[in-house]
């Protein structure tokens, strides 16, 4: 019998112009949690559709309790014990609990009809196991996303998953909701479940984990007990290279002059941002702070026209203007690199190309105002040369890059039309350590030009780190301003990040 529940050996897999996996190894224990890390584009994600079904592997073998298996969809990983809980949950939202955790496989009765009221109490047993204290006829669109993926581990144990892969599960997660997850994952373990982890969040993974892989590349680098890593071997081992720090020295010079002020702003709805009024100078990295619901990306919103505001100015280099809609925020320089780039960033079946362009298709406009498919060429190489982004080739569909080359492409896109002013809501969600630092360092060299910097970011070390001046909003008002750097702590900004509370 093997001491493994899975091993993954020599996998390799090749798509057209790229080598996504080659020859990697996964090995995992039974009763573990076991870490999956790496940079974007290190094959993480591949090497998990692969156990899943969704990809096939061009050599190598997939191993379940020392028995040699062949994952050819979904359906055979779920018969072999396999089950994946994805980053951007799918529900069916106007379907219940029970029916969503059963779907496809319903318990049937009489004349082959849905038994539902097995169904109800069988989803009431997986409810308990995953500390979800909820009717199971409650609909999904009335659940938070925390209690959507207690939902989808309740589906994971309907179908006697002896092995979960869970992909950036603590994404959209408050630290208390992070805690519940976590004491859900240890009872799971002690059931002799196995847990395949992937986050870039390195404090999450050595709270949770038994063991690290990391991968690069595409390329296996190494499996190590959770408790001989440190961040800074994490770093080193999925990087190549030894960061001496997280955020990139600062190069940029504020200058006394304000490229923009927003005077009391108000929503409609009393419930969200009220009179908020903040300046930004020339040159500045604004940090916008404050906990989950504090209103930050809906403040922000209604200044680039987004959403609705009943009260309020904007002056543009002292100039009042009106802003109705983001066709007017462009049109004054004021460019919104949304927060969940998947859904409102990319559009995922165009390529690098048309994605770049799309927001500045004037400047590509050749002979009888056609598009100009040599200047649509041009700009996106100076794009993809400036931002170092990895691509095949300008063809190449965006929802095929690594979140980190992603966003690239999303700030090359803005930064065609030549803006005074960026809105960065969470730049880096969702990506690695390595580009996280390319992040940063685009931002720093944009402020170093004269670009002002508006950040919204939940990480605290990054607020510290890249912004000159930090703003705190709590409850839908600013609580404070504090300095970026050294001289600000942690609890210096969560101390106004509860001030309303």
């Amino acid at each position: 019998m093997s001491d493994y529940i899975l091993e993954m050996e020599n996998i390799s897999k090749s798509f057209p112009g790229v080598k996504a996996l080659d020859d990697v190894f996964l090995r995992v224990k039974p009763g573990t949690v076991h870490a999956l890390m790496g940079e974007n584009g290190a094959g993480k994600s591949t090497l998990m559709k692969i156990l899943f079904g969704i990809y096939h592997e061009d050599n190598g073998t997939i191993k379940i309790n020392g028995e040699e298996v062949k994952m050819m969809n979904p359906k055979d990983a779920m018969a072999h014990g396999v089950s994946m809980i994805h980053q951007e949950l799918q529900p069916i939202p106007m379907m219940t609990i029970g029916e969503n955790i059963f779907l496809g496989d319903y318990p049937l009765g009489k004349f082959n009809l849905v038994d539902h009221d097995k169904m109800y109490k069988d989803t009431e047993k997986y409810l308990d196991a995953v500390k979800l204290k909820v009717s199971p006829k409650t609909l999904l669109n009335e659940l938070t996303v925390s209690q959507m993926q207690s939902v989808e581990i309740a589906k994971a144990l309907s179908k006697h998953s002896k092995i979960m892969i869970m992909d950036e599960p603590t994404s959209s997660l408050t630290s208390s909701e992070v805690e519940v997850l976590f004491s859900i994952i240890r009872d799971l373990t002690k059931e002799g479940m196995a847990i395949i982890y992937i986050s870039h969040k390195m404090d999450e993974i050595l709270e949770i984990s038994d063991e690290i892989t990391i991968m690069r590349d595409g390329q296996y680098v190494g499996t190590w007990p959770s408790d001989q890593m440190t961040n800074a071997s994490i770093i080193k081992n999925m990087v190549g290279r030894e960061l001496k720090s997280l955020y990139p020295e600062k190069t940029n010079k504020v200058i006394d002059e304000y490229v923009l002020e927003v005077e009391n702003f108000t929503s409609p709805n009393p419930m969200s941002f009220k009179d908020c009024s903040f300046k930004l100078k020339k040159g500045e990295v604004l940090g916008i702070g404050g906990l989950v619901g504090a209103q930050r990306t809906e403040f922000l919103s209604a200044i680039y026209g987004v959403r609705d505001h009943v009260t309020g100015k904007i002056k543009k280099d002292g100039v009042e203007i009106i802003i109705n809609n983001p066709k007017d925020a462009i049109k004054n320089g004021i460019t919104l690199l949304t927060e969940d780039r998947r859904a409102t960033g990319i559009f995922g079946v165009l390529s690098i190309r048309d994605n770049t362009a799309i927001s500045s298709l004037d400047k590509y406009l050749g002979n009888y105002r056609l598009l100009s498919q040599k200047k649509l060429d041009t700009a996106t190489r100076e794009a993809i040369d400036r931002l170092s982004i990895k691509t095949p080739s300008l063809e190449t569909q965006i929802e095929s890059l690594s979140g980190g080359n992603q966003q690239k492409v999303i700030i090359s896109r803005w930064l065609a039309n030549d803006p005074d002013i960026l809105i960065l809501d969470e730049p880096t969600r969702g990506i690695d350590v390595g580009a996280k630092y390319e992040i940063y360092q685009i931002i720093n060299e944009l402020a170093a030009s004269g670009k002002s910097i508006i950040m919204i970011s939940s990480e605290m070390g990054e607020l510290l780190g890249v912004s000159d001046r930090i703003m705190v909003m709590c409850e839908g008002r600013i609580s404070g301003f504090l300095k970026g750097g050294k001289e600000t702590t942690q609890e210096d900004v969560m101390s106004l990040a509860t001030k309303y509370m």
